[in-house]
């Protein structure tokens, strides 16, 4: 450790240059792990927020919520409990004149079940009629008020809007809570159709001729394009891991290769060469410790500075995975030029 400190603090630009460009990785590691975790976040917050363990949908829906239905006969086979509630699920786009429109999800439910109850009401309140909605808090970053009156594909009525409610997205588009009656009237159902499907708070296993009970796991899976995005972004990051471990690599075996006469004149001394592969491995490691307290001090500022529009959040285990893997890359690359160093022969090296 001694002998890399001192060789970091002789080198400064040249460590410097180096520590920027791990730096600069790290960082973007982050980045595209914040959005890849925000956007998915944004797929299934208001799934996770339900604590949902089972969907009930149609069997011919492929797993599609928007496009399933529910009749009451099938209903009155299942088993209710208030660890169920019953939805209805429309793509929407909320309009008020004068203001942009906003694609939306509207989420019919009922007073009495847990979705209803357990919004998280952050303005105003929970609707209590027919042609009343809360709405997920990014209308109100979007200059929509409480109060505000817009229609919902075009609808004769027009739906007020009461409250604002915390983290209610899915499929990445923000929810609007309403009722069951109002979405039969948007959807235009026959008569007998009663839901979208069931939220369940229960590992259900029901199944009947029309409708079957899934697993939220594979549920998620199918939300559009939520594995394709997640492995998009699952590539991208391993890559940067891999650049990080090539450009560490590069960088100390040509620095090595530099200083063969020194650590020839070190070994001639009666230096261990154990001494000298420690002193290449911390120096890596020094390295990359350095690059990754700035980038994480870089990322915290970027995510208090961007619009709350971006999708960027951030787990612990985003943090220590990020850290955990730069040390190890730090490390198989500090590896590297430990060859190089045992095949030193102080006479050659020295010119003897």
């Amino acid at each position: 450790m001694f002998l890399a400190l001192k060789e970091i603090k002789h080198e400064k630009m040249r460590y410097g240059l180096i520590v920027f460009m791990i730096f600069l990785i790290a960082y973007m590691i982050l980045a595209t792990w914040g959005l890849a975790y925000g956007l998915a976040r944004e797929n299934t917050v208001a799934l996770e927020g339900w604590q949902t363990k089972s969907v009930v949908l149609n069997k011919n829906a492929n797993l599609f919520m928007n496009s399933s239905i529910l009749t009451k006969d099938d209903l009155k086979k299942i088993d209710l409990t208030d660890k169920e509630a019953v939805v209805g699920e429309l793509q929407v786009v909320a309009k008020k004149k004068g203001k942009t429109g906003i694609n939306a999800q509207y989420m019919g439910v009922k007073k009495g079940e847990f979705i209803y109850k357990d919004q998280d009401v952050i303005a105003g309140r929970r609707a209590k009629s027919k042609y009343e909605v809360t709405a997920d808090s990014s209308f109100k970053d979007k200059g929509y008020k409480l109060g505000d009156k817009v229609t919902l594909n075009g609808s004769d009525h027009k739906y007020t809007i009461v409250g604002f409610v915390k983290d209610a997205k899915i499929n990445i588009e923000p929810i609007m809570y309403g009722f069951l009656p109002a979405w039969k009237e948007l959807k235009n159902v026959a008569p007998g159709i009663e839901a979208s499907g069931i939220i369940s708070q229960r590992k259900l296993s029901v199944k009947g001729k029309n409708f079957k009970a899934y697993r939220i796991k594979g549920f998620t899976q199918k939300l559009p394009g939520h594995s394709e995005q997640n492995l998009t972004f699952e590539l991208m990051i391993a890559f940067m891991f891999i650049i990080s471990l090539a450009i560490v690599a590069v960088f100390l075996y040509i620095l090595t290769i530099q200083k063969l006469p020194n650590y020839a004149v070190l070994r001639a001394q009666g230096v261990p060469a154990k001494t000298l592969i420690w002193a290449t491995v911390s120096q890596s490691l020094l390295l990359v410790t350095s690059a990754l307290v700035l980038a994480l001090l870089a990322i915290w500022g970027t995510a208090a500075a961007i619009p709350a529009s971006v999708p960027m959040a951030f787990t612990p285990g985003i943090f220590l995975a990020t850290i955990g893997g730069m040390l190890v890359m730090a490390l198989l690359g500090g590896l590297n030029p430990v060859r190089t160093i045992l095949k030193i022969d102080p006479v050659q090296a020295i010119g003897g």
